[in-house]
């Protein structure tokens, strides 16, 4: 019987008036709600005599129920086949709740309820069935309602050992669950599960099929710390199709269990592995410092054309009229090449129209990036690198500061194919298309393009085996082939047909000849013949000019050449010298000094080809002639004139290089340690017998060295002028110490110097820094320098100010984070001397540096600056800070002073899934500054 509420009865009884006369009739009712209420049904055992059944024989075989054999083989029971009547067989065949043999298995036990129709597995329990893989610290079987139930294991410490539900590629943690065999749907608590780079924790969740589930109160987030997630959005209902979607109704952020304004009636994340085209949502703030009013700044959409190709389309927009636009692609192809090529266009107005402030500009800049996998094709490369545009991007660009462009004034691009021909001799083509541009100036100069061959050398006199002996034996030559056409034009005129009325083209054909060999076993000779015939096709014609008059060039059109050539041979020799400091029974630090001489004395002579000039008359107002000027019809060819002065030089050469042998502080080395005291110290003049006066070359001095265990390196240069200086601080011929001074006259002297520090640099460990790759791929892309002392070049279009994401740094033995603080830093010291004319002055002085310090394992500062010691003030100086919020990043830099005067903010998830939460807020360089 079941239980039975009494609600209504008594409801009908307390408002329907009763008699006094029907006393007993309301004991009675009363008793019986009474008795229904409190009571159960009870069935009695019926009294069945045990009368044994007569032994008959029946001819009638039952067929046998499915659902009990699939029990007895789940059992592992021996199933019995009888013969079934023929009769008795069912055309429509009947399956049981099982389509798949069960494998189950437990550590402690595995307990079977025949009676229940239930199996208990305990501690490590695993079940496997179809594609669906369970293990958990308990499981029921219940084949009665085809059900199974996995749950935690509970004991004084806790739970453990929490149900791992896996199907496919589908993997589900929860405290426990219950799953039906036979509609295959599951009822899922307190789930967590792995969604394509974010993790989804329910508290309920129903696993409709495979591909469905619908949960209710979940979270969603990106952070690593499942147990306290640094923020989530909680979701009221969401519907998950693995892989493909999540799509949610009421979701609100919270940030450690703290709700936040941030709220959305229904939210869609893609979950899809592949790339999938959609929308890049924008920032927004104010530009003040320019009045261009509100923005919206790096919207678009993402097309995901091809596993090979994409293309993201972004924009901006101002409210005064200003707007930009962005195109970026990345290809890339197994094996064979990858690449990416960005085109940006700004069109940016100052203030508002009418206004006197108001300004509009133009802006543009190219890049292209392309490498060639090395195994693609031996034979053949081809490589890009371009980064052309406005000379006033980088200065203007609403949307990156790149100091480094900023502040060196130059961009450079070259596209390069390269082939080679095997055989015997070796052919190697290339063609090349190269740019170079001054933004200072807004010169362009564009190879378009450049066109070398080169054949290997070929030894003609060489024996078919062994080594090459004299000088016969070593004669070798090439040819080689070089032709250009040379645009020289100005930013203004780029892209236009005027930017060709200047273009140069020409070619070049030369052959070295060369041989090498030893004269008295200790000096190696080397004497070489070149000849160079260059052909172009534009020349010049001069006319007669009257006097006063400045000379005009005509340009002659048509193809045209001259052979040039020059002799030259070399003699050097290598002496080595050594200072022992060992005495017997003393063991010096330093223990010997060795210096190694190169020198070299070479010989050229130059011909003067005079048959390649003429010249034009000055006539004065009677027509007579008063001067004849020469000149050559190849003075504006692509690769220069041929020289016309006879050149006969004579040339000294001396390379040093000193080494010492140190003692090692470690005892157990048995050897002494090398070290480099100047790596080069290098002297260089000639001297022209052909000339009539001044025929020293000016002595050049040169060298570097490394120190501080490498990590300083210094190099320095001077020119030392042998010849005086006259009243007019004109050079003469006359010796600087015959005219009362010294023997040389210090006209020009240069020091550089860069040291890098780090927080091991006095650990006295030998650590050898590795390259940041991170840092010349960056440089790569925005033509920046790797060191930092121009500043981080920021990039707002790519929604972050730095990709450098720092890997999280443990600490050996160190039971306090501060006990080692991690920390660079970059220093660059800069100065040139100048006295060619009795100037005596110090032309730059300067000492850049840049660094970093990690404050705590999550905190970093950086500084970038310098300071002019000439003009007497601060160089670029930007300021950084960054703070690793876990799953969130956050970015402040500045820049207090000088042109580009700016400051950034920046903080947001880092997970690309869901890089649109964020904020953005910044403060951008008032142009009107650096104009």
């Amino acid at each position: 019987m079941a239980f039975q509420k009494p609600s209504h009865t008594f409801t009908k009884i307390h408002l329907k008036g009763l008699r006094t006369n029907s006393l007993h009739i309301l004991f009675v009712l009363s008793f019986t709600v009474f008795i229904n209420t409190l009571s159960f049904a009870q069935e009695l055992p019926k009294n069945n005599p045990n009368i044994p059944p007569a032994q008959k024989t029946d001819t009638l075989v039952v067929a046998r129920d499915s659902l009990n054999i699939v029990v007895d083989s789940l059992l592992n029971k021996p199933v019995n086949t009888k013969p079934i009547d023929s009769t008795q067989q069912d055309s429509v065949k009947q399956e049981g709740f099982l389509k798949d043999i069960v494998t189950y298995t437990a550590k402690d036990y595995v307990a079977i309820n025949q009676k229940k129709q239930q199996i208990k597995l305990f501690n490590e329990a695993e079940v496997l069935y179809e594609d669906m893989e369970i293990t958990a610290g308990v499981i029921v079987i219940d084949y009665s309602k085809n059900l199974v139930y996995a749950g935690r294991l509970k004991d004084s410490t806790g739970y453990s050992q929490k149900p791992v539900f896996k199907q496919g590629a589908n993997v589900i943690e929860p405290d426990s669950i219950i799953f039906n065999t036979d509609s295959r749907k599951a009822l899922i608590f307190n789930s967590v599960t792995e969604q394509s780079g974010g993790t989804v924790l329910a508290e309920r969740t129903k696993r409709e099929n495979d591909s469905v589930y619908f949960i209710s109160k979940g979270k969603f987030t990106t952070s690593e710390n499942l147990d306290d997630p640094e923020y989530y959005i909680l979701m009221n209902r969401a519907k998950i199709v693995p892989n493909k979607k999540i799509v949610t109704g009421m979701s609100q952020m919270y940030i450690y269990d703290v709700p936040t304004p941030i709220a959305i009636p229904f939210a869609y994340f893609p979950m899809s592995r592949k790339q999938t085209s959609g929308i890049i949502f924008p920032s927004f703030g104010e530009d003040t410092g320019n009045d261009r009013g509100y923005f919206l700044q790096n919207g678009g959409y993402y097309f995901a054309i091809s596993d090979h190709v994409d293309l993201a389309v972004l924009g901006d927009y101002y409210t005064n009229g200003s707007y930009g636009l962005r195109l970026e692609s990345s290809y890339a192809t197994r094996y064979k090449y990858r690449g990416n090529v960005s085109f940006r266009y700004e069109n940016l107005l100052n203030s508002e129209r009418g206004f006197p402030d108001f300004r509009q500009s133009t802006i543009y800049n190219i890049r292209w990036s392309h490498t060639q996998d090395a195994k693609a094709n031996p034979n053949s490369r081809f490589s890009a690198s371009v980064n052309l545009g406005s000379s006033q991007y980088f200065q203007q660009s609403i949307n990156q500061v790149n100091q480094a462009n900023t502040l060196t004034n130059t961009l450079a691009s070259s596209v390069s194919w390269s082939k080679t021909f095997q055989g015997e001799p070796q052919v190697n083509l290339n063609v090349t298309a190269s740019h170079t541009q001054n933004t200072n100036t807004e010169s362009i100069n564009l190879t378009l393009p450049t066109v070398q061959a080169s054949m290997t050398r070929v030894f003609p006199f060489a024996p078919k085996s062994g080594v090459k002996k004299g000088a016969i034996q070593n004669i070798n030559f090439q040819v080689n082939t070089r032709g250009e056409y040379r645009i020289n034009t100005t930013d203004s005129l780029f892209g236009k047909s005027e930017m060709f009325d200047d273009a140069l083209a020409g070619m070049r054909h030369s052959i070295p000849l060369t041989t090498n060999f030893k004269i008295f076993n200790h000096f190696s000779v080397s004497t070489n013949a070149n000849f160079e015939e260059t052909w172009t096709l534009k020349t010049i014609r001069r006319d007669d000019i009257f006097q006063g008059e400045s000379s005009v060039t005509r340009d002659v059109n048509g193809f045209d050449r001259f052979l040039t050539y020059n002799f030259g041979a070399s003699i050097g020799t290598t002496i080595y010298g050594m200072y022992d400091f060992q005495k017997e029974g003393k063991n010096p630090k330093i223990q010997a000094i060795r210096h190694v001489m190169r020198p070299t004395l070479s010989y050229s002579v130059t011909p003067a080809f005079d048959q390649y000039y003429e010249t034009y008359d000055v006539i004065d107002a009677d027509g007579t002639t008063v001067d004849q000027v020469e000149y050559t019809r190849f003075e504006n060819s692509l690769f220069g004139r041929p020289g016309n002065r006879y050149s006969s030089n004579v040339g000294l050469a001396i390379g040093n290089n000193f080494e010492a042998k140190v003692r090692s502080k470690d005892s157990t080395e048995t050897e002494p340690k090398k070290i480099f005291l100047l790596n080069n110290l290098n002297l260089a003049t000639s001297y022209d017998l052909a000339a009539d006066s001044l025929n020293w070359s000016p002595l050049r001095v040169t060298g570097n060295t490394q120190i501080l265990n490498k990590k300083m390196s210094i190099n320095f240069g001077m020119t030392l002028n042998p010849y005086a200086l006259d009243s007019n601080n004109n050079i003469i011929n006359t010796f600087n110490i015959n005219n009362g001074g010294s023997l040389f006259r210090l006209t020009s002297a240069n020091l550089n110097i860069s040291y890098t520090l780090n927080n091991n640099s006095f650990s006295g460990k030998d650590d050898e820094e590795k390259p940041d790759e991170d840092a010349e791929r960056r440089a790569a892309t925005a033509n920046a320098r790797t060191d930092d002392l121009f500043g981080v070049s920021q990039d707002f279009a790519d929604q972050r100010l730095t990709d450098r994401d720092r890997e999280k740094k443990e600490e050996d033995n160190n039971e306090y984070y501060n006990y080692k603080i991690p920390w660079n830093l970059r220093l660059a010291y800069a100065a040139n001397y100048t006295n060619t004319r009795r100037e005596n002055r110090i032309s730059s002085n300067s000492l850049m540096f840049s660094g970093d310090v990690e404050l705590s394992p999550r905190w970093s500062v950086g500084v970038s600056s310098g300071y002019d010691f000439l003009n007497q003030g601060f160089t670029f100086t930007q300021l950084r800070f960054e703070r690793d919020l876990l799953s969130w990043r956050m970015n402040f830099t500045w820049i207090p002073f000088g042109n580009q005067q700016s400051w950034n903010f920046f903080i947001g998830i880092k997970s690309n899934l869901l890089k649109d939460l964020k904020y953005d807020q910044r403060r951008q360089p008032d142009r009107n500054l650096g104009n």
